[in-house]
């Protein structure tokens, strides 16, 4: 890299195959050496030469998948206006286009149309199945309870939260270019950030209302009356709203430069995060925290919720009754469990484990399987109890 500003324009360096050692293809971190090759490919081709990297092909049963960043990035640099540069300065810094570049899935290119059928049934079946559980509730005046009332809004945030990645993650999956601009990354980022966290508020307030129901069963009609079911589903709203348009408004006004890919399926906070070109720490350090309190907070209630609801379910004297008190808290301890436990463990395990196909695998789960589950667990436990 040192030596390439020694090259001069007229020098006319018409085509240039680099060869990619197999030790630097064997490492782990997948970004990094796609980051190193682009940029590399990037300053050859100002000096108006074509180049194409190589690597040895892995033979059977070693260096599988060894090849694949090589592809990434013979794709990249060789795909013209996906970055705009400084004429005056050369070696000043790459600043990313009006544009993202979603990665995705396309490293499953054989799959793609069988993905994008999967997806579609799946997204169909979530949202019939949650919007056949808001009419039955509001339809169905038996079903007009407190639990139910949070049952409701529940379904409604599924259906948002849902429809703010999956539509574009199939669309994508059929075009080859996967592009989405700035304005549209940072549209996605505030609905899905905005629904996620008001679901975790509500899932406080759903345990909230089970804890009543157990343990103060006698005065819970007083207690969860429609107005304070108001209230906690109104502050489950304006805390999302609040914190996250603040949030991802600060992330958006960071400068993007170098690459203006992003190796997952849609525009979440720690991949976006990792295209700016200042220091995020300090980011990083603030979502951290408001991860901590506003959603660790509202799972710690839960737990607290769920600790006295078992030790009250523990003292009754009847095994029948003992079981339908627990019925009544089951579907919202498993939806927890779903949503959570996936969701902690894509923002809380190591960065040594981490890998791009893993985060997007993991976020299928919170993005697109836990919404289409939710209903069919709600009903099905209902059926038991009935």
């Amino acid at each position: 890299m040192e030596r390439l500003p020694r090259l001069k324009t007229s020098d006319h360096y018409p085509f240039l195959l680099l060869h990619v050692g197999t030790n630097d293809t064997a490492k782990n971190d997948f970004e990094q050496i796609t980051a190193d090759y682009v940029a590399l490919g990037r300053r050859i081709k100002e000096f108006e030469a074509q180049v194409v990297f190589s690597s040895i092909l892995p033979v059977e049963g070693k260096g599988l998948g060894r090849d694949r960043p090589i592809v990434e990035v013979n794709v990249e640099v060789n795909i013209e206006g996906e970055m705009t540069y400084s004429e005056r300065e050369p070696d000043e810094n790459q600043t990313v286009s009006e544009v993202f570049i979603l990665v995705g899935f396309s490293y499953l290119t054989r799959l793609q149309i069988l993905l994008f059928l999967v997806f579609l049934v799946i997204y169909l079946v979530t949202l019939v199945g949650n919007l056949l559980t808001i009419l039955l509730i509001k339809l169905n005046p038996s079903l007009h309870t407190p639990m139910y009332f949070f049952l409701l809004n529940l379904s409604f945030l599924e259906i948002c939260y849902t429809s703010s990645v999956v539509p574009q993650l199939l669309a994508h999956l059929l075009v080859e270019q996967k592009t989405l601009s700035i304005a549209g990354c940072a549209a996605q980022m505030y609905i899905f950030t905005i629904m996620g966290l008001t679901e975790c508020c509500l899932l406080a307030a759903m345990a909230y209302d089970r804890y009543i129901a157990i343990c103060n069963p006698l005065h819970y009609r007083t207690i969860m009356s429609g107005q304070v079911c108001a209230q906690l589903v109104g502050a489950s709203w304006t805390i999302g709203i609040l914190v996250e348009v603040a949030q991802t408004t600060w992330i958006f006004s960071l400068p993007f430069c170098g690459s203006n890919r992003i190796h997952h399926f849609f525009c979440d906070i720690p991949p976006v995060i990792k295209r700016a070109c200042t220091d995020t720490s300090k980011n990083q350090i603030v979502v951290l925290a408001l991860s901590v309190l506003f959603i660790m907070s509202p799972f710690l209630l839960i737990i607290l919720s769920y600790i006295c609801i078992i030790s009250t379910i523990l003292k009754l004297p009847s095994v029948e009754g003992r079981r339908k008190a627990f019925s009544t808290c089951s579907s919202h301890l498993m939806v927890v469990t779903l949503f959570y436990g996936t969701a902690l463990f894509t923002y809380l395990r190591p960065k040594s484990i981490s890998t791009p196909e893993g985060d997007q695998l993991i976020s299928l789960m919170y993005t697109v399987v836990t919404p289409v589950l939710n209903p069919i667990i709600y009903t099905l436990r209902n059926k038991e109890r009935n």
